[in-house]
């Protein structure tokens, strides 16, 4: 079985969304992402983990480029105290209604991000996944040509509802990220045999 890597959404996938997470001392990893990744580590030993992540509050002068490596800089220090390494984090700082036309092409669901990975990392992509609480992510997924995994969310509860309209269907539904690394483990294992 090979994975080249599994990328991941940050806010509301790897830690509780407060909304614009701007201070290091108040990210929290999510129930389940830890023991997930290292779970993936393990039945994957040379898969690396990718965030790709749209920080619209840096446009809209709520949080700074400063505070996003901060508290990405925090979030890959928690992981790696676990033995989970971060291979890269790919930030698109800019909106639609606050940045240059030319500048928003980074965000998702755009896949410059996830392209730009597959570059600098040399993957394959019918070898990635994408994980994430929103449509925009499971459209980015789509988009570049990953397996998509669209995680159920407190916060944003129509995501499948609106992906459905536009008639998009993530690769699997997950309640939660246990789920979702089980699924992709199960997934491996039968298109192995």
């Amino acid at each position: 079985m090979s994975l080249d890597a599994i990328f991941l959404d940050r806010d509301g996938t790897i830690n509780y969304d407060f909304g614009y997470v701007g201070d290091p001392e108040n990210v929290e990893i999510l129930p389940g992402v830890i023991d997930g990744l290292k779970k993936l580590s393990e039945s994957f030993p040379n898969i690396k983990f990718i965030v790709i992540s749209n920080q619209a509050g840096v446009a809209r002068g709520l949080i700074t480029m400063e505070d996003v490596k901060k508290v990405n800089t925090k979030i890959k220090n928690i992981l790696s105290a676990e033995g989970i390494e971060i291979s890269k984090f790919y930030v698109c700082p800019f909106h639609p209604e606050f940045s240059d036309e030319k500048d928003v092409t980074c965000r998702k669901p755009s896949p410059e991000m996830v392209l730009q990975a597959v570059e600098d990392f040399n993957l394959n992509l019918s070898n990635t996944y994408f994980i994430g609480d929103r449509t925009s992510d499971v459209e980015c997924g789509k988009n570049a040509g990953t397996k998509t995994i669209l995680l159920a969310s407190d916060k944003y509860k129509n995501e499948l509802e609106i992906l459905n309209k536009k008639n998009i269907s993530p690769d699997f539904y997950a309640k939660d990220f246990t789920e979702a690394v089980n699924w992709i483990i199960e997934n491996e294992v039968n298109a192995e045999n």
